[in-house]
């Protein structure tokens, strides 16, 4: 087994500076494309609502992309959300989740050596 297994992953980790908030985003603006955001979710426009409200920073958004996310079996992904969002008990909760994910990739590499 590699002595860093995360050598494999990006350099930025799992969030890239491009995922957090735009700081330029005017209040007004952000109110205006929040709801834009909910609308296409309630839609099932997951992705395009998920990138709004990553742009914004609207945490109630990426909060429930996190949960769609899971319910997917996306657990990375919904961390990812959750951890936009700072949503520290999904995080907690997520966690074990994602690194039980990690291990099985770790160990099916493994295997196939």
């Amino acid at each position: 087994m590699d002595k860093n297994p995360f050598a494999r992953f990006p350099s930025e980790g799992l969030i890239k500076t491009a995922d957090r908030p735009q700081p330029e985003v005017v209040s007004g603006d952000k109110a205006r494309l929040n709801r834009r955001g909910n609308e296409l979710f309630n839609r099932g426009d997951i992705e395009t609502a998920r990138r709004i409200f990553q742009t914004t920073g609207y945490s109630d958004g990426l909060i429930r992309v996190g949960e769609r996310y899971l319910a997917e079996r996306r657990p990375v992904d919904a961390l990812k959300m959750f951890w936009l969002a700072h949503d520290e008990r999904r995080i907690e909760s997520s966690i074990a989740t994602v690194s039980l994910v990690i291990q099985n990739l770790l160990r099916e590499e493994e295997d196939e050596k």
